[in-house]
């Protein structure tokens, strides 16, 4: 305890409950976690918790017979040891401990390439160790220099506008929708129906329970926007605004904690996704996610249907309705957020 609050760790961030807040992480208590008042702030930035949880949790992934070493006897884990881990990353085992433990100050290119290999790390993964190896090796005041509310340029603007028959929409590192055009507010016209959502993706996904429905796969987007998030909290440790969102979803969502424990990470591209909308029915869409140029964070999502398919029909009869119905209800929520 801490003064009057609960401390706790959540991105490789210490954050410090507030009086009759819920407490997260005391075996899935959540009560009072709704209450007013009860929203975590950022405390102070320690991303040793992030580096030691994650690292052990890639090396409990990986077999001996997937890292193509010898099994002699009985093993009490499923995973590597750290010695086995030491040997195929060519460092001592002291030097891997100290990693391992969350001390990546100093830990050279080199050093992670071959950490990296030996966990069998996927691009992504890899990715996420040099972002936190970034973070361990720079100075709090140089990570902070990042802005924390880009604006989208009305060149993007008149993009989006020029995509009428297609959903489309600009998010930032933590999935507040910043922009949508007309079919991207009435394909997500539950999100924006909905006050608790306040027009972000993540919170849509754990916080409502429409979004169990309108997510064919809800289980496979939850643990995407969870990877996303963990993946974004490495890259930016100073985000305050990204930090007290893991909070508040890790201390309102039991779902939500359950994935971040697992400490997998994830990045959005290309892809597939089953919608069911309350007025068309199923969609099956292809969805494309790309960055926007310069280091704002932001991002455009497109999704489209295939010419002389069944969601491309739903699109239309979606465009159709959102003239006469669905936007404007999505202006209202809009409106009233």
């Amino acid at each position: 305890m801490t003064g009057l609050g609960t401390e706790w760790a959540c991105a490789g961030v210490y954050v410090r409950m507030g009086v009759g807040a819920g407490r997260s992480g005391d075996g899935g208590n959540d009560r009072d976690s709704h209450q007013p008042g009860g929203a975590p702030t950022l405390d102070r930035v320690e991303n040793r918790p992030e580096v030691r949880d994650f690292l052990k949790s890639r090396r409990d992934k990986i077999t001996p017979e997937r890292a193509g070493l010898p099994v002699y006897g009985t093993r009490r884990v499923s995973g590597l040891r750290r010695n086995e881990v030491a040997a195929l990353a060519g460092v001592s085992v002291e030097y891997y401990t100290r990693l391992e433990r969350g001390n990546l100050q100093g830990a050279s290119d080199s050093v992670l390439e071959a950490i990296a290999h030996a966990l069998r790390l996927d691009d992504t993964e890899r990715a996420h160790l040099y972002d936190l190896a970034r973070a361990a090796n720079t100075s709090p005041l140089r990570l902070r220099g990042r802005p924390v509310r880009p604006t989208v340029l009305p060149s993007v603007q008149r993009m989006l506008e020029a995509m009428p028959s297609l959903p489309a929409f600009v998010h930032n590192n933590r999935f507040d929708v910043l922009l949508a055009n007309p079919l991207c507010r009435a394909l997500y016209a539950e999100m924006y129906a909905d006050p608790v959502c306040a027009a972000n993706t993540a919170r849509f996904v754990f916080l409502s329970p429409a979004a169990r429905r309108f997510y064919i796969d809800w289980k496979r987007v939850a643990r995407g926007a969870v990877g996303a998030l963990r993946f974004e909290a490495g890259r930016s440790p100073y985000d305050r605004e990204l930090s007290n969102l893991i909070g508040e979803l890790s201390t309102r969502s039991d779902a939500f904690r359950v994935l971040w424990g697992a400490n997998d990470v994830h990045v959005f591209g290309e892809g597939t996704k089953r919608f069911r909308h309350p007025v068309v029915g199923d969609l099956e869409l292809d969805h494309d996610s790309m960055a926007l140029p310069a280091d704002t964070g932001l991002a455009v999502v497109v999704y489209s249907a295939p010419p002389g398919t069944a969601a491309e029909d739903g699109l239309k009869l979606l465009a159709s309705w959102s003239v006469t119905t669905g936007d404007v209800v999505a202006a209202q929520a809009e409106s009233e957020n």
